[in-house]
């Protein structure tokens, strides 16, 4: 059974004077068939903990453990990891000018399954998740994120992760800039993905409103770099209800 394990973790930003202290000292297990949903203000780290656990270069482990499955994770590189079973959904995707969606899922399943795919298979496989999606067809031959829709991008980003199926997905504000219909479309993406029961999710978000469509099993509250509160879905409607701000006090 897949297992993210990440003990007292201290990321930093910056060099020198500059140097900044985000997190400090994260605890936090994501077991396969569990998903969890961290929650917390802006500038809290819940998306610096996406990127450092991705491998990131911005960002410095100066202690801690990440583990998948008990390998060591920060000792691997961003590929390795992707390898591994660890999948990022990123809040803000890049562009790719000139490389089609359809190529690069193509290149990305054949760098995570060790061998490429037969075309034939391939095709018939995208198609299905692209249905599920409600993505045009289209779309494949289109660069990648180049001139996407908010909603195009995250719809992708879900595309990405019914192709490669890792063990862990990390999705950090898959809700951000969604409509109501976007929204229910990822939102079931992402509950087909985690249905399997052999897989695990870590969802970070500012907000509920996901959380009406994707249930999580653990809600945690990051405040000041770490987590402050942990509990299940009825901690996430205390913050609907109350706000952040008692937790933003705990974290300082």
């Amino acid at each position: 059974m897949a297992t993210l394990e990440i003990r007292d973790l201290h990321v930093s930003v910056g060099d020198g004077e500059e140097t900044k202290e985000i997190l400090r000292g994260v605890d936090l297990t994501v077991k396969a068939g569990e998903t969890h949903a961290i929650m917390g203000p802006n500038g809290s780290g819940k998306s610096t903990l996406a990127y450092a656990i991705a491998g990131h270069p911005k960002y410095t482990i100066t202690s801690g453990s990440v583990t998948l499955d008990g390998e060591d994770v920060l000792e691997m590189s961003v590929d390795e990891r992707a390898r591994a079973g660890l999948f990022l959904a990123m809040q803000y995707p890049v562009e790719v000018p000139g490389v089609s969606v359809s190529n690069f899922l193509r290149s990305a399943v054949t760098a995570v399954r060790g061998e490429a795919p037969k075309l034939r298979e391939f095709s018939k496989e995208m198609k299905a998740a692209m249905d599920a999606l409600s993505i045009d067809p289209a779309f494949a031959q289109r660069s990648l994120n180049e001139g996407f829709s908010g909603g195009e991008k995250k719809r992708h980003e879900i595309l990405q992760l019914e192709m490669l199926k890792p063990k862990i997905a990390v999705l950090d504000e898959t809700d951000s800039g969604l409509d109501v219909d976007a929204l229910k479309v990822v939102s079931e993406g992402v509950n087909r993905f985690s249905g399997a029961g052999d897989t695990g999710v870590l969802l970070i978000t500012h907000y509920t409103r996901i959380l009406r469509y994707v249930k999580p099993d653990f809600v945690h509250v990051f405040a000041g770099g770490r987590v402050v509160a942990q509990g299940g879905p009825e901690l996430a409607e205390e913050l609907e209800n109350e706000g952040y701000e008692k937790y933003v006090k705990a974290g300082v």
